[in-house]
């Protein structure tokens, strides 16, 4: 009669429980750091609680938003630089949030990989909670998942949830009408949408990810990496300052297909394409592809990493109060009684 014992273990099966325990030790300066008002918990429970009346809410409605960094990691994986990814994951989530109005309050990660490993980990996780820190969100959570045969040596998969709070009356949109002027708010670079196409033209163009960027100093791959600007900050300001009635994150899709989300039935928007000069990234981008100007406003930011329908007479008030916040703002155009994206003029 067989005792039914063969000696194995789950980590002779590919999981380290003590290594995903000790990254979780490793993390949690990193994720302490980003404390704020109503954080009750840290990591290590079940669950992490967060108070809403300690971080100074009455009524407010919550507002979730979810989002990873698409194939942006395949650029992080290949050339090991990891430290900005978890800036963008977090960028993805409450650049969301606060288009309906919301401050982001705290942010729980997912990072899946088929063997751990610690070093790496931390450092994508340190990313995150920096993230979180330029954004006033905490880590309060995350799940670190160690599946083997899932995924192939070094590879990993990151995804991020983020809850924020607004008080009831105050959410976005609201109040948009004809007339209303569009500001711009300008990216730091490609952030996280259109990585398929971009992995694509740089195969094209021939160049590794060690080449030297033909658009900027440095290495391609670390170029393509610059982490999606937070714009979180400086559109709470300008929200807190009145005069703000729609905000759109220009994500996936471009200008052409964010911008009428925020707008009514039956309105739409003017935008003067030669408001802007078109960053050399994109540029490359568009002239080593041979893509034309549509294809760039839909797959692309264009440069154009935030947007702000306002009241024509705050206008310039909500301006200096982007500017001051570290924004640099670009006049679009203005709402019209068109439906649809009207472009004027052409990207330069």
């Amino acid at each position: 009669m067989s005792s039914g014992k063969n000696g194995l273990s789950y980590a002779e099966a590919g999981v380290d429980i003590d290594a995903g325990n000790a990254l979780v030790e490793r993390i949690k300066p990193a994720a302490a750091a980003t404390a704020r008002a109503g954080v009750m918990s840290g990591l290590g429970g079940f669950g992490a609680l967060f108070d809403l009346k300690a971080a100074g809410y009455q009524d407010p409605i919550l507002v979730a938003a979810t989002d990873g960094v698409g194939t942006k990691l395949r650029i992080a994986i290949d050339t090991g630089v990891l430290d900005t990814i978890g800036i963008d994951l977090v960028a993805m989530c409450v650049n969301d949030l606060v288009c309906q109005g919301a401050e982001p309050l705290f942010f729980l990660d997912y990072f899946a990989t088929g063997k751990l490993d610690s070093a790496a980990a931390a450092t994508i996780i340190e990313g995150i909670a920096a993230g979180c820190t330029q954004s006033g969100c905490a880590l309060i959570g995350g799940e670190t998942a160690e599946m083997p045969g899932m995924y192939h040596a070094g590879d990993f998969d990151l995804a991020g949830f983020s809850v924020g709070a607004v008080e009831r009356g105050q959410t976005l949109p609201a109040n948009v009408t004809a007339g209303d002027v569009v500001l711009g708010l300008t990216s730091d670079g490609v952030h996280s949408n259109g990585y398929s196409l971009v992995r694509r033209i740089v195969e094209v163009s021939g160049l590794g990810w060690d080449a030297d960027a033909p658009f900027t100093d440095g290495p391609l791959g670390q170029a393509l990496l610059t982490p999606t600007r937070l714009y979180v900050r400086a559109a709470l300001a300008a929200i807190r300052a009145g005069g703000v009635h729609a905000l759109a994150h220009i994500t996936g899709g471009g200008l052409t297909e964010n911008l009428p989300r925020v707008l009514p039935d039956g309105l739409g928007a003017e935008i003067d394409l030669t408001a802007w000069t078109l960053p050399p990234v994109f540029a490359w981008l568009r002239d080593m592809g041979g893509l034309d100007q549509a294809e760039m406003l839909k797959t692309f930011n264009a440069g154009i990493g935030m947007t702000l329908v306002v009241a024509a007479d705050q206008a310039d008030a909500l301006t200096r109060v982007l500017s001051e916040a570290g924004e640099t703002v670009v006049v679009l155009g203005q709402v019209t009684a068109n439906p649809g994206i009207q472009y004027r003029g052409t990207l330069a």
